[in-house]
């Protein structure tokens, strides 16, 4: 199954950038019309101070460059759980005014990345969580709003599906750092009983992994960075005998842990609660399509990269239900970007216009 390569499609001659945009919660993707795909850890940071401004000679850093800057700035990761932090707070709170300007700027850097023409009308869909509520989306389309003309919220795993024309009888499952969003196409637009989102994603598995090399590697001192980038490099749920060492200062000096056990039950912490997802939606469809489903399960997501995922799934289906096939989308990445940018170039104009 290939994901239709937003590179491909010819400029919008009326004036028009689609963009098709995963607001995710560790990293933003775009897909637009002009054949721009860029993206972006999910990261932004302000100077402190005026020697930090001096030093960095810019108003406001953006993913990795704002990452590796974090000590001269005051840094915000501004989604969490996929949804804009504080969102659910009063909304004039001190917290939730700075993330959601957070969240604009990130956004608007994002837009930024697609190039678009002075004189460009700009129409983007943005995907979100699976169960993501009507307050969340709204905070989302407030940070949206002044940056684009035209905006569209969408489920994240629907965008994956739509991206690569798997619209019936089939389960998305979008793997990012904040949520697990689960999604059964079945022809026509999903419901709310057709999804699931939980918490059970890349930031638990980084907690999960903290608390245990906390245990193991006695003495040394460690950031969630130095953690979130081993997993990245090792991730893997499958039984291997590759040591996975983790180098980290003991009051001071360089020191080596082999972490292999610790990485695997961290990565395999995300599994019972999917396979649960899966199984109450499997169960809950109409008896005579359920073996299609089962036989059509989409992983997508930067999640679904881990190793030996697919397999451990598809071990965990045929226990528990008989029978299942796992595949995995060919572009985790931009799966939801594409599929979102697909959406926005199959809107009619009238729709965009009312919108606006």
């Amino acid at each position: 199954m290939n994901a239709p390569d937003a590179r491909t499609r010819p400029a919008n001659p009326q004036g028009i950038l689609y963009v098709g945009m995963d607001l995710g919660t560790s990293r933003t993707s775009i897909a637009a019309s002009n054949g721009v795909r860029e993206t972006v850890a999910s990261y932004v940071g302000y100077p402190k101070d005026v020697i930090s401004k001096k030093a960095l000679k810019k108003e406001v850093l953006f993913g990795d460059e704002a990452l590796a800057n974090r000590l001269a700035l005051n840094l915000y990761r501004p989604l969490a759980g996929g949804v804009i932090q504080h969102s659910d707070a009063a909304p004039d709170s001190a917290e939730a005014k700075a993330y959601l300007k957070a969240a604009q700027e990130l956004i608007r850097h994002a837009v930024g990345l697609a190039r678009p023409q002075a004189d460009e009308l700009v129409y983007a869909v943005i995907g979100c969580p699976a169960q993501c509520s009507l307050k969340n989306k709204s905070a989302i389309l407030e940070a949206a709003r002044p940056v684009v003309d035209s905006v569209m919220i969408v489920s994240e795993p629907f965008t994956v599906a739509y991206g690569i024309d798997q619209l019936a009888d089939c389960l998305v499952i979008d793997i990012g750092a904040g949520t697990t969003d689960l999604c059964r196409m079945r022809g026509a637009m999903p419901t709310a009983e057709d999804q699931l989102t939980n918490n059970f994603a890349g930031d638990h598995v980084d907690r999960k992994l903290e608390e245990l090399l906390k245990k193991k590697c006695v003495g040394a001192s460690f950031s969630i960075h130095a953690i979130r980038e081993l997993k990245e490099r090792f991730s893997s749920v499958g039984d291997t005998k590759e040591p996975v060492w983790f180098e980290v200062p003991v009051a001071g000096k360089p020191t080596r842990f082999e972490v292999g056990a610790e990485l695997r039950e961290a990565c395999r912490s995300i599994v019972p609660p999917m396979v649960d997802a899966i199984h109450q939606l499997i169960a809950s469809y109409d008896p005579d399509f359920q073996s299609r489903l089962k036989n059509r399960v989409l992983l997508g997501g930067g999640g679904s990269q881990m190793g030996g995922l697919r397999e451990m799934l598809e071990t965990e289906m045929k226990s528990r239900l008989g029978e299942g096939r796992v595949t995995r989308v060919d572009e985790p990445t931009y799966g939801g970007a594409n599929g979102a940018l697909k959406i926005a170039h199959d809107m009619p104009p009238e729709f965009w216009e009312k919108l606006s």
